[in-house]
C-alpha cells in the first residue's frame, strides 16, 4: 500500500504524542518510534531529535490525527495501543485522546473497544513490538 506524505507525518506525530501523554519516554516507546519513523521513511537523526525534544515541544499539536486512509488509521490505532500498553498503566488521556482519533476517523468504536481490551491485558508483559504498520506498507 502507498502511503501518503501526510499520512505518514500525522502517524509519527500521533505516535509522538501520545508517548508524552504521561510525561515519560521509555526506552521501549523510543524503540518503538524510531522503528516507526524508519518504516514511514524519516531518518533516525529525525527522529531522534525530536525525542529528545518531545517532553517541552510546544509546537506539537496535540489534536487527534486525522488520516486520508481507513486502514492506515486502524493501523495507527493499533499500534497506538502497543504503544501505551508498552509502560506500566494507561492513562485515561492516553486512552481519550485514541478515542478521538478513533472517532474522528470513523474507526468502528466497538473494534476499537476490542482491541483496547485485547490489548490492556498485556500491560506489564510483553507487549508485541511488531508494528501494525508494517503489514499494510
Amino acid at each position: 500500500m502507498n502511503i501518503a506524505v501526510v499520512d505518514k507525518s500525522s502517524y509519527l506525530r500521533g505516535l509522538l504524542i501520545l508517548t508524552r501523554k504521561d510525561n515519560n519516554i521509555s526506552k521501549i516507546q523510543k524503540t518503538f518510534i524510531l522503528k516507526a519513523g524508519k518504516h514511514l521513511g524519516f531518518s533516525s537523526e529525525f527522529c531522534e531529535e525530536i525525542l529528545n525534544t518531545l517532553l517541552y515541544n510546544e509546537c506539537l499539536c496535540e489534536e487527534p490525527v486525522k488520516f486520508n486512509s481507513y486502514a492506515v488509521a486502524q493501523s495507527f490505532i493499533a499500534d497506538g495501543l502497543k504503544l501505551t500498553c508498552s509502560g506500566k498503566s494507561i492513562i485515561d488521556a492516553e486512552l481519550e485522546w485514541l478515542w478521538k482519533a478513533a472517532e474522528i476517523n470513523s474507526v468502528d468504536l466497538k473494534w476499537f473497544n476490542e482491541q483496547v481490551k485485547n490489548y490492556s491485558c498485556l500491560i506489564d508483559t510483553h507487549v508485541p513490538t511488531q508494528l501494525t504498520l508494517h503489514s499494510i506498507i
